[in-house]
């Protein structure tokens, strides 16, 4: 085997953003998520009240 056959060709920028139903888009919404999931365990930690109270939701 060649060194020619063992690089993958990348066609797509896979931080790139885009919209729609693309594995772009799939990969800056979980990495968004992660970002708001660790935000409101902070939040709790914190604040020592659920993330609902603390902004008086409930």
């Amino acid at each position: 085997m060649s060194d020619a056959t063992k690089v993958a060709t990348v066609t797509e920028d896979r931080n790139a953003w885009k919209f729609g139903f693309t594995p772009q888009a799939e990969l800056w919404n979980g990495r968004l998520a992660m970002l708001g999931f660790i935000a409101a365990v902070l939040t709790e930690l914190f604040a020592g009240q659920g993330v609902l109270h603390f902004w008086g939701l409930m």
